[in-house]
């Protein structure tokens, strides 16, 4: 086992071209890797600030994609074709990677987005519940190739603790004085896109020729008061790009959907507040 995971490490970023076009032909956003991927950043900033990793460690977020929602099956690890053997390893090298087997591939890619959009809540408590794995231990994120039934025998990192929720910013800006915090964000079109890079602050749909994108996941990384009015910084990784936005940070009517009989909700542009507590006893 020890070989194989220096193997993962050394091929860590490695892309098989199955999932190269898998990734060129996917969309802006997936909900579930970017979920994934907002729940292993919150996990890395919280257990170096509760001093349980001594530096950033970085989690697996595709396990996360492959495994949250999964029950694990009682005795599976003792099964032997879970067994991490040559014949195993070679066995699945045949059938799912060297052989060319597309139509199995996109059979990989459409059950998981038959599944339930994962949100960073089912993901943090999927991890306290099973560990996770470090980055270069499991496959890269938007991987399409099926699991290995021996990747049940890879190490996990245990997670003791607990999932935090806010119901309002001022709840939020609590939380948010200790660690980052996880939330959702309403974005409007071509609004947001103007205020990418912190240029300026995103105050939501200004009229006319507005569309609304959906709500996007971002950590919220810093809060201030700019010219009397309450803003968040956040993180978002939006059109395939990490950027930072600034937020204005209050409660408005918006119309969410291009319907324009939509019932029209009062809420804040940013919601759904969580992060994760470890316990360090």
């Amino acid at each position: 086992m020890d070989e194989f995971l220096q193997t993962l490490s050394s091929s860590t970023g490695v892309c098989h071209p199955d999932c190269v076009r898998a990734s060129n032909a996917q969309d802006d956003y997936d909900a579930s890797q970017s979920a994934a991927l907002i729940a292993v950043s919150l996990i890395s900033s919280a257990r170096v600030i509760s001093k349980l990793d001594a530096e950033i460690t970085e989690y697996s977020a595709q396990y996360l994609v492959d495994n949250v929602g999964k029950e694990e099956v009682e005795g599976e690890m003792d099964q032997e074709s879970c067994q991490y053997t040559p014949e195993n390893i070679l066995r699945y090298l045949v059938e799912n990677v060297w052989t060319k087997k597309e139509d199995r591939q996109e059979e990989v890619v459409q059950q998981r987005r038959d599944l339930t959009e994962l949100t960073v809540k089912e993901c943090l408590e999927s991890a306290f519940k099973k560990g996770l794995p470090r980055r270069e231990h499991w496959a890269h994120l938007g991987c399409v190739s099926k699991v290995p039934p021996f990747a049940c025998q890879i190490p996990r990192v245990p997670m003791k603790g607990e999932v935090i929720e806010a119901t309002n910013w001022d709840e939020a800006l609590e939380l948010a004085m200790q660690q980052p915090v996880g939330a959702r964000l309403h974005v409007f079109s071509p609004e947001f896109d103007l205020r990418l890079g912190e240029k300026g602050i995103y105050d939501g749909p200004s009229g006319k020729g507005t569309r609304y994108v959906g709500l996007r996941d971002v950590i919220i990384v810093e809060a201030a008061r700019i010219k009397g009015k309450d803003v968040a910084t956040v993180q978002i990784c939006y059109k395939k790009q990490t950027s930072f936005v600034k937020v204005a940070v209050k409660s408005r009517s918006l119309r969410l959907g291009g319907d324009k009989s939509q019932v029209i909700k009062r809420t804040s542009l940013l919601v759904d507040f969580c992060m994760p507590r470890f316990s360090i006893n």
